[in-house]
């Protein structure tokens, strides 16, 4: 056990967030996802369980790690609901106030139709499926940079 790590997170979820850089993208899916096809075209090649975690623990402990992009306008994108694409679910109604909770400030949450949104996700960086239920709880979180003030140098 490490100190000040969430207990949410496994060896192997560690590893990928290390391994990720700025603007690689984390697939954080419910159990209804596709995860291990989608997972079979990612990076790291195949999926990371976190059994027992719903979608906003597991939002939380992933947080608690890894910058979201500040970059780029979206740095979350969902799962749009076929057939009624402004409709938001309860899961994804609780993904948003945990993201806008942990950040301090509303977090723009992109939405895609299913088809691109299984597009996005296969170029994804690694598949963390938890144990949601959903559905439509299909979340691509894009890694930002952690910025450390390093001082000026001056001449």
């Amino acid at each position: 056990m490490l100190k000040g790590i969430d207990s949410a997170l496994t060896a192997e979820l560690l590893f990928v967030l290390m391994s990720m850089g700025h603007g690689d993208d984390l697939l954080l899916c419910d159990v209804n996802h596709p995860a291990a096809s989608i997972a079979a075209h990612t990076t790291h090649g195949k999926v990371v369980d976190l059994a027992g975690c719903d979608l906003p623990r597991a939002c939380t402990a992933i947080l608690s790690l890894m910058p979201l992009d500040t970059f780029v306008e979206a740095p979350v994108r969902r799962m749009a609901v076929v057939d009624d694409p402004e409709r938001l679910v309860t899961v994804q109604l609780e993904f948003q106030a945990t993201l806008d909770g942990l950040t301090g400030h509303p977090v723009t949450v992109e939405a895609l139709e299913r088809f691109d949104f299984y597009a996005a996700a296969r170029r994804s960086f690694a598949v963390v499926r938890t144990s949601d239920p959903g559905p439509y709880g299909c979340f691509i979180l894009r890694k930002g940079v952690i910025d450390v003030d390093r001082g000026s140098v001056s001449s």
